[in-house]
This record gives structure tokens, sequence and C-alpha cells, in this order.
């Protein structure tokens, strides 16, 4: 268990509570992982700067859900994987054996998805280090070279999310519980 406090609007740091109203008011509730970030209002915000941004580049909402989808669960982040798997069945409507296969780390049955899926991961794996074959084929399944830059931001923000609910051991939302995902986790 963790120490790390989960703010309510009212317990927050000054800075992060019009963040976390925010929040509340575009989804209904405070997911766990804002208001544990809400400790440090500068990581909450650059969360959501990330997000933001992310949304805003040429990748389409699916592609969005299958880079989330793909570095949460390279990552083994339990929380992410439940979240982006709520977000991809529900919202975005990414079909379920994509989301599936993403969920087992196995090879996804869209060859461009699939480019995607393993670029993230190679990307996560070799810490951007990608080239050769990962970065080719991501290229010629229809990626362009911005597309690979637009990757990396979806990593960086994955990669605040993902090892920032690895020091919370954030609970995961009742939003999201449908969709929990226990990790495989080395002992």
């Amino acid at each position: 268990m963790s120490d790390f406090t989960i703010h309510t609007v009212a317990t927050a740091p000054e800075a992060a509570r019009p963040l976390l109203q925010g929040a509340r008011s575009k989804l209904g509730f405070v997911p766990n992982l804002y208001a544990s970030l809400a400790e440090a209002p500068a990581a909450l915000q650059g969360y959501l700067m990330l997000s933001d941004l992310l949304g805003e580049t040429s990748l389409t909402p699916i592609e969005q859900q299958v880079l989330a989808l793909a570095v949460s669960a390279e990552n083994g982040c339990g929380y992410c994987v439940a979240a982006h798997s709520t977000i991809a069945r529900h919202m975005v409507q990414v079909p379920g054996d994509i989301i599936d296969a993403l969920r087992a780390g196995q090879a996804i049955p869209d060859d461009r998805l699939e480019a995607l899926r393993r670029y993230a991961e190679a990307t996560v794996r070799h810490r951007g280090e990608v080239r050769g074959k990962v970065l080719g084929a991501f290229l010629a399944a229809g990626f362009t070279r911005r597309q690979a830059i637009e990757v990396v931001l979806g990593v960086a923000m994955k990669t605040l999310s993902n090892y920032a609910n690895h020091l919370f051991d954030t609970p995961v939302d009742t939003a999201f519980q449908a969709e929990s995902w226990p990790p495989a986790r080395a002992a």
C-alpha cells in the first residue's frame, strides 16, 4: 500500500484544485491518477497538457489508444491498461480483438496498428533507440516521420502516468474496474 494521498479537490494543494475541478467537470469524477498527481501540481498539469497535445497530433483516436495501451502494457501499469481499455472500448470504439491483443501483448490483427504497437513497445524497451526493421515497418505501414515523433510524445505522456502509478500503487477507479488488468510481474 502506498503512503501517497489520493486527494480530493478540498485536500489538494491550491494549484492543483482547478485542475481537479476541471477533470470532475469533464469526466464526471476525478480519476485516482489525477488525485494522486495533485500532490505535485506541476506533474498533474504536465500530464494533462501532454494528454491534450497527444490529442492534437496526426494520430487518429484509435491509434492514440493503441499507443497508450501498448506503452502501458509494456510498462506493466495495470491502472493505465484498465483506464485505456475502458476509453478504447467505450469512447473510441476500438474493436475488441485489438484491445484484447494489446492487453495480452500479442500481435494485433491489423497490419498498420501492429506496426504502431511494435514501434511503441520498442521505443519503451530500447529507450527511444529504434531503428532498422521496427522503424522501417512502422514507416512502410504508412506512418510518417512526424508520427514517429508523435509516438515519442505519447510514450513520454504514458511513462509519466505509468511510473507515477507504480509509485502511488494507484487503485483502479470504479469506472475502470470492468477492464482490470493484472500485469505479469517478475518477482
